[in-house]
């Protein structure tokens, strides 16, 4: 088959930029290559570089995620530098269907394409293929979509969850949120689970517990907790996948996710063992008269590297995106 009758896809983040190539209506991802956003002053070069390194030349579609806002002409990055317009690239690069989506939009959109193997399962029961399922996961902020089966395709929910109220359950807990009050007008739950948000809890645990601050980033904190066994930062990582727990609940709740929970993001799979040890799905069940729906729902931990890149694979074709 012609090059040329192929689609170029992308998922960029603030570090990495990843390509791939498709076939129009599959998500076997060909040519997969990382390379630096810092190499390159904006998209256009970083995509002429893949463009000319596999010998691209007439491919006329493009489907791209990124890691920022995409519901305008101008996209700005939020953790790099490239800032540019999406009529322009696509001018500049030849394209004819050039779709841009957030990147979370692609994660769930890439999770029905995941292999099994990638999956690591976190309790529930089997889960009903055909109800809305929820994708959702920490990393630079908190990451939070849903899909919903239609007919003919599935239809991806942006939404922005990682940023409701963070609600405590326990003294510990508000003793937290109080910590946290005094440094943030308001206090969402993405303030605890992202990478800034280990920080945020170890900090506040430090200063309920009077102990000294000894590590100020997400590595030396999860470090300092799985290689040295350091009391406070496996605190930190108990509180940390408690209240995750507590979170993908009320989120699976709302959007009925009896379809199943796909975490996804750069974090938890560091820790996986960790994480299916902690309290995470005893406070995922934990809703009082909706345990036994919560019960039901299967939760899994994603393990494919380029989730990313199948859902903008699935987002070629996906005539909902």
């Amino acid at each position: 088959m012609s090059k040329k009758n192929l689609a170029i896809v992308g998922d960029i983040g603030g570090t990495n930029a990843r390509f791939a190539t498709v076939k129009p209506g599959s998500t076997e991802l060909q040519d997969i290559e990382v390379l630096p956003c810092s190499d390159y002053p904006n998209l256009d070069g970083a995509f002429a570089d893949y463009v000319s390194r596999h010998d691209l030349q007439g491919v006329k579609e493009a489907s791209i995620a990124f890691a920022c806002p995409v519901h305008t002409d101008t996209i700005k990055m939020t953790n790099n530098h490239w800032v540019f317009s999406k009529t322009a690239v696509k001018k500049s690069l030849g394209l004819e269907v050039f779709k841009c989506i957030n990147d979370f939009t692609a994660m769930a959109l890439g999770v029905p394409h995941i292999a099994a193997d990638q999956l690591v399962r976190v309790g529930g029961g089997e889960g009903d293929p055909h109800r809305p399922r929820l994708v959702i996961g920490p990393g630079t902020g908190l990451g939070v979509s849903g899909l919903v089966k239609s007919a003919n395709a599935w239809i991806p929910m942006s939404t922005e969850g990682g940023h409701v109220d963070f609600a405590p359950t326990n003294e510990l807990e508000i003793k937290v949120l109080q910590y946290l009050l005094a440094k943030y007008k308001r206090v969402s739950v993405e303030r605890l689970l992202c990478g800034e948000g280990l920080v945020n809890t170890y900090r506040a645990l430090a200063a309920i517990n009077g102990q000294e601050v000894k590590f100020g980033s997400p590595a030396g904190i999860t470090h300092a907790a799985f290689e040295d066994q350091d009391e406070l930062s496996l605190e930190t990582m108990r509180l940390f996948c408690k209240v995750f727990g507590q979170v993908c609940g009320n989120a699976a709740l709302t959007i009925g996710a009896l379809g199943g929970v796909y975490v996804c993001g750069g974090i938890i799979p560091r820790f996986i063992d960790f994480f299916v040890a902690s309290e995470f799905r005893q406070q995922f069940d934990a809703k009082g008269r909706m345990q036994g729906y919560m019960e039901a729902i299967p939760a899994f931990v994603v393990k494919e590297k380029f989730t990313g890149l199948l859902g903008a694979a699935e987002a070629v074709t996906n005539q909902e995106v």
